[in-house]
């Protein structure tokens, strides 16, 4: 499969980012947490424990920040949307060194 196909028609990435967070936000509420852990497999096998996802720069793609154990590691990988094969919530650690952060809420 070479391109992202979604019902309804064109993909608002921003939108699909949005509701992901959206989605761990009740994930985290739905089970009494504080932050979840959230994991990403991309197409090619490899895997990443985000810090956060981001709409930018569009057009296709997100970023990715993988969480860092140390400063030497940190990085962002912009990747196409259609390269992510699947998105994992799951509790975080019960002393969390990590966790998602999810964009503040402007009302």
């Amino acid at each position: 499969m070479s391109e992202l196909w979604v019902p309804g028609g064109a993909l608002d990435i921003d939108d699909f980012v949005r509701r992901i967070h959206q989605q761990i936000a009740r994930f985290a509420e739905a089970h009494g947490l504080e932050q979840a852990t959230v994991e990403v497999e991309l197409r090619d096998g490899s895997r990443h424990v985000l810090d956060t996802i981001s709409p930018e720069p569009g057009y296709g793609f997100v970023t990715l920040r993988p969480h860092a154990k140390d400063d030497d590691e940190r990085q962002e990988l912009v990747v196409p949307l259609a390269s992510v094969t699947q998105i994992r919530i799951s509790p975080a650690e019960k002393e969390p060194q990590f966790g998602f952060v999810l964009p503040e809420q402007s009302d």
